[in-house]
């Protein structure tokens, strides 16, 4: 099978459109002509049974956890409840929701996940005693010819289920690179090759994005394929033989179970025979290696049967040949190298995954990877020891050792102890002292360098420690001379006020916007210049809290003296006392005076300023918006930020399904429904 090599679907698909418009141009129209009937029977056998899936997927980027909602198709295959989909539907989600036709709506489960097919193979929860689901039944995709007719059912663009109809362009598709010497192991995003044991259907049903796994059904309503991809009016599925050997592996063992000999081939046709395969490559330490196998060999049989792949559409078969072998097995290799047979033993093994798990550490600001097999020969490194950091979140720890760490370092050893794995590495953080230094070694091109990892930085709290300043409740701008002549009064100076804070002195006394100070305590105030904008406030700030001040005005014309008592300075929003949220993954703040005075909050309300919500993370996912007063939490009402700390650790305790935030945004009041994995929230 091949190695870890694979080519991006954007880089595949447009690869093969000459040839895919060729095919489509040159298909005939349907042999059999549909009726209404036929549409009737079609959809009732399927359409019940037509799943709407909602998910939260998770990615690791900037060295963190990140979600963000997805939407996809599925169809039930068993009266139990499983249902078929797509791994890039399914795959690296942490909550996963399928709504039926009729309106019922359940939780699901991936029982298995297999991104070499790009399917996954999901359950339904159902209440105890709950009726059986309708389900649909698999049709024989081997009996597909060009011309039948099919139909695409799913969810476009997450939008409620429909069906569309088309006719079969193709029942081999595979892609290659333009110059049709290389076959491409295309990635759908996952960073997994997901075409070395497909031969797609292509279709012209219309399928849209949010199709994805949903089925393609044949005029008797069998399922001959899962939609995969597709748009300017190509379709591919992946055909129901493949499906249904995955499901039946699912069910049977709660996992694929594939053999593996680690060698990739080349059709044989352009060497001018008419059997055979030609290895292209031998991966190291695998099974085909040990057993004397060589680039340039011609397979000519394996395990007694013959081979025969003269053309790119024959590369899948052989690949399912071998995946087909039992691991542990011995298996006869017949090669011809150089005009001489020879014959070969080699003894399979299970087939290794091509990428290993991620996760994230965020006590020290790190996602890292598990090292497969596979990346361990993509990354040069002589065994699959080790994990891979995949990124560095800015302003954590890690991103404060010293030397340096990177992405692509490989972490081997933390405070001595070696790096076995992602699950061993999390227990080994969890013994050592929250806010002690760590001593970690990476392996860098070659090199294994030692770095010291400084501990977490105390989130900074509420400014302290001065005096309150003394202030006057307005706001004002320098009276220019330019401002002054147009305002009727050539020769003015002072300061124009330009807001009157409400509950103020300064609003009680009848200040206006408009007015101009122009002196205080009958000294005479002759701004002249933007940069002398400060005067009057640092003029207050020399006297002290509680002091009366007599400020001259000149209103139309008009002068008058206001007496003032000076007040403390309200807080502004770098002053005020401040939470971080690290497992719903957002921040707030107390509401300040200026909030109140900008926002025109009616009198009453108290809450906090959410002023930051991670990207990707729970909270913003789902709609928390920076700037939005949090009012309330699951009912509870949070005026402050000791009232929030104490309500969010009472609402982490109970790990309710929803946490509920009631809040205003703007003039309205809004809830936003966060709705976190507790599972995955406790691994990080």
């Amino acid at each position: 099978m091949p190695g870890p090599r694979r080519a991006a679907a954007e880089r595949a698909v447009p690869a093969a459109i000459a040839c895919l418009l060729a095919t489509w141009l040159a298909s005939p129209a349907a042999a059999t002509a549909v009726t209404a009937a036929d549409v009737a029977r079609v959809r009732g056998a399927v359409y019940p049974a037509l799943v709407n899936l909602t998910v939260v997927h998770e990615r690791f980027a900037e060295g963190r956890a990140l979600r963000y909602p997805g939407a996809g198709s599925g169809v039930i295959v068993t009266p139990e409840g499983h249902v078929l989909t797509n791994y890039h539907v399914a795959g690296h989600t942490t909550r996963i929701d399928c709504t039926l036709t009729d309106g019922r709506v359940f939780e699901a489960e991936v029982l298995v996940d297999d991104p070499l097919t790009d399917l996954s193979v999901l359950r339904l929860r159902a209440p105890p005693g709950a009726a059986p689901f309708p389900y649909a039944r698999f049709g024989d995709s081997s009996a597909l010819t060009v011309g039948d007719p099919v139909f695409a059912m799913g969810n476009p663009l997450a939008l409620s289920s429909s069906m569309t109809q088309g006719i079969v362009s193709n029942t081999a598709r595979v892609f290659t690179d333009f110059t049709g010497s290389e076959m491409a192991e295309l990635d759908l995003g996952e960073g997994q090759p997901s075409g070395l044991l497909t031969r797609w259907i292509q279709h012209d049903a219309l399928i849209l994005p949010g199709n994805s796994g949903g089925p393609l059904v044949d005029l008797q309503g069998g399922i001959v394929g899962i939609n995969e991809l597709g748009g300017a009016g190509f379709g591919f599925a992946i055909p129901s033989a493949i499906a249904r050997e995955v499901l039946q592996a699912a069910l049977a063992h709660g996992e694929l179970r594939r053999g593996w000999l680690g060698f990739t081939v080349l059709p044989v046709r352009r060497l001018g025979l008419e059997e055979g395969a030609l290895v292209a490559s031998v991966l190291a330490g695998s099974p085909a290696a040990a057993a004397g196998v060589e680039p340039g060999d011609v397979l000519l049989r394996l395990g007694g049967e013959p081979v025969a792949v003269r053309f790119f559409e024959e590369v899948p078969l052989l690949y399912q040949r071998v995946a087909a072998l039992r691991p542990g097995r011995q298996v006869t290799l017949v090669i011809d190298r150089e005009g001489e047979r020879r014959e070969l033993q080699a003894r399979t093994e299970p087939m290794p995954p091509f990428q290993g798990e991620e996760g994230e550490l965020r006590e020290l600001g790190l996602t890292v990877q598990e090292i497969t097999p596979p990346m361990a020969l993509d990354l040069g490194l002589a065994e699959p020891t080790g994990v891979l950091i995949t990124g560095i979140r800015a302003g954590s720890p890690a991103d404060a050792a010293l030397p340096r760490l990177a992405r692509q370092d490989v972490l081997v050893t933390v405070e001595g102890s070696a790096v076995q794995g992602l699950a061993p590495l999390r227990s080994r953080l969890a013994e050592l002292a929250p806010d002690g230094e760590l001593l970690v070694a990476v392996r860098r091109e070659g090199e294994v360098l030692l770095s010291v990892v400084p501990p977490p930085r105390q989130p900074r709290g509420a400014w302290g420690g001065e005096l309150p300043r003394p202030w006057v409740g307005i706001r004002t701008q320098v009276l220019l001379p330019e401002l002054s002549r147009e305002l009727g009064w050539a020769e003015g100076r002072g300061f124009r006020v330009t807001q009157v804070y409400p509950w103020t002195a300064a609003s009680e006394a009848g200040l206006e916007v408009g007015d101009v100070v122009t002196a205080l305590d009958g000294e005479a105030l002759e701004p002249a210049r933007v940069q002398d904008a400060d005067d009057l406030r640092r003029r207050i700030e020399e006297l002290y809290v509680g002091d009366t001040v007599q400020l001259t005005v000149r209103r139309d014309g008009r002068q008058r003296t206001v007496a003032l008592p000076l007040e403390p300075r309200p807080p502004d929003a770098e002053e005020v006392p401040r939470a971080v949220q690290p497992e719903l993954e957002f921040a707030v703040r107390e509401a300040t005076f200026y909030d109140r005075a900008r926002r025109q909050w009616p009198p009453g309300v108290a809450g906090v300023v959410v002023t930051e919500a991670l990207r990707g993370g729970w909270a913003q996912m789902a709609g928390l918006r920076l700037d939005d007063l949090i009012l309330e939490v699951d009912g509870r009402p949070v005026p402050d930020v000791g009232a929030f700390e104490n309500v969010l650790g009472e609402v982490l305790a109970a790990r309710s399904r929803v946490v509920r935030i009631f809040l205003r945004r703007g003039a309205r009041t809004h809830f936003v429904l966060i709705e976190p994995d507790w599972e995955e929230v406790s691994r990080q």
